[in-house]
């Protein structure tokens, strides 16, 4: 189990990528490439857990680890949820592990989603609304988040633009109409006790976004996908006041890795006494670390 009391920071949002070439008939490669050049990631194929599991014990961080279970949209295979946690367990000193149900799936999603928890141990669903094809306040999509709430787990929702599918041929099909985060809204109503995750900087949809976190107490807003430097104004200035204690530090591992998102944060006009609970605090309350 992470030891939060020494570690120096929780890493909300990373992901899991299996070993080279196991998605190059089906263009998932392609994509991954294309991916790594749009965020300037030093590597030809996504690290694996494994791989990832080192890189933050050498850095001292843990991180939350899942997979996107995008193939009913896309066409690419999903990486199967019982793998990534049974090697989130060979590496639990530093791993978390959260699953990823296409919510199209239905009562078979949902009944998915009680097995993990019950029997892996997976404590939230990661949702990317553009690559699933949805939008987050479908009905159909209801079952899954009840399985979710009633089981006190977490929702993770990609919002704003996307680096999946850009500068390629119509996006690779990627429509950024799903991920407005105001559609979350509904959901938040709908689903009180269910803690929501706002993943990103939701750009072009920022101030949306921080309207929903204000409002509703279930609502948390992940940092990541840009690095700190980047962020808005306002996002700041929330950061620094009504959302302190509910905005969490993500990097979007392997694209942008922890210790340059760190380095990028420490340069941001963020209150000292703040710090602590952005990089490492806040998270660790809301996984139930602590």
């Amino acid at each position: 189990m992470v030891d939060i009391s020494k570690i120096r920071a929780i890493d909300i949002h990373t992901h899991a990528e299996e070993p080279c070439g196991c998605h190059a008939d089906d263009g998932y490669d392609d994509l991954q490439s294309t991916m790594a050049t749009y965020f300037g990631a030093p590597w030809s194929h996504p690290p694996t857990i494994e791989q990832t599991a080192a890189h933050y014990r050498e850095q001292n961080i843990a991180a939350v680890i899942f997979p996107v279970d995008a193939e009913r949209e896309t066409g690419y295979r999903r990486y199967k949820n019982e793998e990534v946690a049974a090697l989130a367990a060979e590496n639990d000193d530093v791993l978390i592990p959260f699953a990823s149900i296409d919510p199209w799936k239905g009562k078979m999603g949902a009944r998915e989603a009680r097995r993990l928890i019950k029997d892996f141990g997976i404590k939230g669903f990661k949702f990317h609304p553009t690559m699933q094809g949805f939008y987050p306040n479908d009905r159909m999509a209801y079952e899954l988040y009840e399985a979710i709430e009633e089981n006190g787990g977490i929702a993770l929702f990609h919002t704003g633009q996307t680096g999946v599918g850009s500068g390629m041929p119509g996006g690779n099909g990627m429509r950024l109409k799903y991920s407005n985060p105001m559609y979350m809204d509904d959901v938040a109503v709908d689903f009180p006790d269910m803690k929501i995750i706002l993943a990103h900087p939701s750009f072009p949809w920022q101030e949306e976004a921080l309207a929903v976190a204000q409002h509703k107490p279930n609502v948390y807003i992940d940092l990541s996908g840009w690095s700190p430097k980047y962020f808005p104004p306002i996002l700041v200035k929330y950061c620094n006041s009504i959302l302190k204690k509910k905005v969490l530090f993500g990097s979007d591992w392997p694209m942008i890795t922890p210790e340059r998102w760190l380095a990028d944060f420490e340069k941001i006009d963020i209150k000292d006494a703040l710090r602590e609970d952005i990089i490492k605090g806040n998270a660790a309350r809301l996984l139930g670390l602590t």
